[in-house]
């Protein structure tokens, strides 16, 4: 294994880039122009830190964003090294020997039914249920400053709140195109955004504009069970996508699908992002087939270690990719409002769509939230829930590391609302969800996300965690619960 010459650029001190963001932008170019060799080393970081005058931090800050991006590996005492196609591992997280965390038998032994706990919640709301996924805190949302921002619309421009219809409040597409060009990588002008009512609403304009009666759309196997029901009640065809750990797999067969419905920066249900080459393998399949790519990027400023990893709307500079976003998951899911991102030759296309189907946004909170965002209100909420949905997240793979190890393992994706956890000891996750729900918790079996009918559950025998909308008090209280239910399955 050859180390790869020094990259040959250097740093841009007056650049508003960071300087970390500068060199993962050198070594994404050196790859794609093929100036680094598949599987070469890259340079070890103090000595690259000192031939380009940077920190150490600086460089394991880019190494690491690069990793996550699956653009490097990493590996104890081999360094990093540039992945060849199909070559990220998942490795699950190290488990603590047995003996440093004694679990203590329960004190006695009634039923798990005996043992529920009171769930707290806020008043108005449903009863918090650990561990429903993708679900966030409401009780972390910005009331008082929301309020502030509608009333102050109300009283300076009331006519604003209703101003909507078509694509939307120009205002809010502005800030969505400012938001996304930050966030995704993604370069896009307000006239080609759509406001919509949530990411499902974005996929069916997708759908009604693009596709007629019979035609295939690809979807990710396992994958966002709604989807399906989705796509068959259109009188579209599915066509499943196994996925490995470079993301879905490009369609096969002579059938060619006219959509494919992706996830790339974060796989719903398993998690992991889509390597550089897959995502540049989709990108020709669509040109050479004339094939259109929606990317649902439904949680994707959840990432939890260095930046979030550009869009493949980015990629491809929305030339056969529809991006859709939500404000569900970062902001309000009460709101119920999304966007959806259109290369420019279906701008027309769309806009007649939308002519023909009513647009279902609600055109009142618009305004307001393109001011919340402009204000940074809406970032200042989203640094706080992205720094506590980070503790939340620690603690249940550490609980789940420290006390449910010979039941099975989590891999840490570090990004997302929801973690999976595999189980290993022959229990099934549909009669443990079974159980669960009865006992007052909300937890999904990672085999229900599975739809092709030949495709091999058992390799997918887990259990979905959300921990988002949950106290670790709350998360704590579910997972002893979880665990005197396995214990008691297992007996």
């Amino acid at each position: 294994m050859t180390l790869t010459p020094w990259l040959g650029f250097s740093i841009d001190r007056d650049s508003r880039t960071p300087v970390f963001e500068q060199i993962c932008a050198a070594i994404r170019q050196h790859a794609a122009a093929g100036q680094i060799a598949l599987g070469s080393r890259m340079p070890p970081t103090r000595v690259f830190a000192t031939e380009l005058g940077v920190s150490r931090s600086t460089i394991v800050t880019a190494y690491e964003q690069l990793v996550a991006e699956g653009y490097l590996s990493s590996r104890q005492g081999s360094g990093y090294r540039l992945c060849a196609a199909g070559e990220v591992e998942l490795t699950p997280l190290t488990t603590p020997p047995k003996e440093m965390f004694e679990k203590q038998a329960p004190e006695t032994a009634a039923a798990p039914s005996v043992m529920r706990p009171s769930f707290s919640s806020v008043p108005g709301q449903r009863e918090l249920r650990p561990f429903r996924a993708g679900t966030p805190d409401m009780r972390l949302f910005p009331y008082r400053q929301w309020a502030k921002t509608v009333a102050r619309i109300c009283r300076s421009d009331p006519q604003a709140m209703f101003v909507g219809g078509g694509f939307g409040a120009m205002a809010l597409r502005q800030s969505i195109c400012d938001h996304v060009a930050e966030w995704r990588g993604i370069s896009a002008k307000p006239e080609q955004v759509i406001v919509t009512a949530g990411a499902t609403d974005a996929i069916a304009l997708c759908l009604q504009a693009l596709a007629q009666a019979g035609d295939t759309v690809a979807l990710e196997d396992p994958g966002y069970k709604p989807l399906q029901y989705f796509i068959s009640a259109q009188g579209l065809s599915p066509a499943y996508l196994r996925v490995d750990e470079s993301g879905a797999m490009l369609p096969v067969g002579a059938d060619s699908p006219r959509l494919a419905i992706l996830t790339p920066s974060h796989q719903f249900p398993l998690g992991g992002a889509m390597s550089p080459t897959r995502r540049m393998e989709f990108l020709r399949w669509a040109a050479e087939t004339q094939a259109w790519i929606i990317e649902d990027d439904y949680d994707s400023e959840f990432r939890y270690a260095g930046r979030p990893i550009p869009a493949m709307a980015g990629f491809d500079h929305l030339h056969r990719t529809l991006y859709v976003g939500s404000f569900s998951k970062i902001f309000s899911n009460a709101l119920r409002l999304g966007y959806l991102i259109l290369p420019e030759p279906l701008v027309a296309l769309f806009a007649e769509s939308t002519r023909r189907f009513a647009p279902q946004a609600s055109s009142m909170p618009q305004q307001p939230l393109a001011d919340f965002i402009h204000s940074g209100e809406f970032y200042r909420h989203l640094r706080r829930v992205r720094r506590i949905y980070a503790e939340r997240r620690r603690f249940l793979l550490d609980q789940l590391t420290r006390h449910f190890a010979e039941y099975g393992y989590c891999v840490d994706h570090q990004a997302g609302m929801q973690v999976v956890f595999h189980l290993t000891s022959g229990l099934q996750d549909r009669e443990i969800c079974k159980s669960a729900t009865e006992q007052g918790l909300s937890i999904e079996a990672l085999s229900s996300f599975v739809q092709a009918e030949d495709l091999n559950k058992a390799k997918y025998n887990g259990l979905v965690l959300g921990f988002c909308g949950y106290s670790e008090e709350e998360l704590q209280a579910g997972l002893d619960l979880l665990l005197r239910l396995l214990e008691s399955i297992r007996s």
